[in-house]
């Protein structure tokens, strides 16, 4: 239990310190994207890369190498995560896991319901449905770092097990609903690599490389099929022993160990600075209140907040589970107030819901402005609090 829970700590203080950055990163995106240096920025992302053999290539402006290749070594430790959270830590029973997963689970759907609300009769829009149901795992912890021992240990590890319900949501998400049309040859070559990692998992395998060379096998073949390659950084992640052998640390845990730090200070940052250049040329109140823009800021600020209180009171009134110790309501407010901070999920599900056309800054607008208002009044609330306060779940 001890061992969990330094495991737990050490997690939180690596992603608040990467939200710490990605708040710098964004913020210098954004003045990159409104200065001289604004041709440059975006001639550096629009620059079309090739990769290939022969006639069988894969050619993509920088952007996409980012979204689609960089991300999917973010979505590998994602998964890592979920199937280490599921089998050994806080899912890893319904007492545990009921709470985080109905939270979670109002979390991503008052959002949706909020933002086609805002964008009924709008059909183009629509398909930005899930852009404000992502929570940025990095981003939330690190404004909940700043409350230093304000923020009992319990709330931050509801906040992660939140987050990371979240993420397996998006994955989902992305699985079902931003595909385009199938490559049957290229899924089935794609699972068949999925197949062969199993086989090596069964047989108890625990090298990186043979792991590594299927799993770029089934990027690549993810990317040919249509699905978005960065689920196939889930599927291999799936497949990763958390079994020791000979007394060895699992494969998992060092693989987990040694990809956090250049995830949280190297890819998100990347992404970000790649995602978050939001042009402010020409500007104006009426282009923040557009259905598309609004309703994703309304989502994660309003939706966001209502949905994971509301469920998680639901879930506490009819005694389906209890607060954390030393968890009041104020605190669980606070938390869902930053659930609604979206930032790098939400501009990643943006980028497959609308493409890099001139859309999409609308939506970096939406996601930025909503994440912005989370966030500030997520700290606020769990300021307000002061220090964890003895209060009890009400009865049921």
């Amino acid at each position: 239990m001890v061992k969990t829970l330094s495991r737990i700590q050490a997690f939180m203080k690596l992603e608040a310190s990467a939200g710490l950055i990605l708040m710098g990163v964004a913020l210098t995106a954004m003045l990159a994207a409104n200065s001289p240096l604004a041709a440059l920025y975006d001639g550096v992302l629009g620059t079309n890369i090739r990769v290939g053999i022969g006639s069988f290539e894969i050619s993509k402006p920088a952007l996409l190498w980012i979204n689609d290749g960089l991300m999917a070594i973010f979505f590998f430790l994602v998964g890592l995560e979920i199937k280490r959270e599921v089998l050994t830590g806080e899912l890893s029973s319904f007492d545990k896991a009921v709470l985080p997963v109905l939270a979670a689970i109002g979390g991503m759907a008052v959002p949706a319901l909020v933002f086609v609300a805002m964008n009924r009769g709008l059909p183009a829009n629509l398909t930005g449905w899930a852009v404000p149901t992502a929570t940025d795992i990095a981003f939330a912890l690190g404004i909940l770092a700043l409350l230093g021992t304000r923020a009992p240990v319990a709330l931050k590890v509801f906040l992660l097990a939140v987050a990371i319900i979240d993420d397996l949501g998006a994955i989902v998400i992305i699985a079902v609903f931003y595909t385009s049309e199938l490559s049957t040859n290229a899924l089935t070559l794609s699972m068949l690599g999925f197949a062969l990692a199993v086989a090596l998992n069964r047989m108890g395998v625990q090298r990186v490389a043979p792991y590594l060379i299927i799993g770029v096998f089934m990027w690549v073949f993810v990317l040919k099929s249509g699905v978005h390659a960065t689920l196939a950084g889930v599927l291999i992640a799936l497949t990763i022993p958390l079994k020791e052998k000979d007394g060895e640390k699992a494969l998992l845990y060092r693989l987990e160990h040694s990809l956090h730090p250049w995830v949280a200070f190297l890819i998100l940052p990347v992404f970000a600075f790649a995602n978050a250049g939001v042009s402010l040329t020409g500007l104006s109140l009426d282009d923040l209140t557009q259905p598309l823009p609004l309703g994703i800021a309304a989502g994660l600020f309003l939706g966001k907040q209502v949905g994971v209180f509301g469920a998680t009171w639901i879930a506490v009134k009819s005694g389906l589970a209890r607060l954390p110790e030393g968890v009041d309501w104020r605190h669980i407010y606070g938390v869902a107030c930053l659930t609604g901070v979206g930032f790098t999920m939400s501009l990643f599900i943006g980028s497959l819901a609308f493409g890099a056309g001139d859309t999409m800054n609308a939506v970096r607008l939406g996601v930025i402005s909503g994440s912005i208002l989370s966030g500030l009044l997520g700290y606020a609330v769990l300021r307000s609090a002061a220090r964890p306060a003895s209060v009890t779940a009400p009865a049921a």
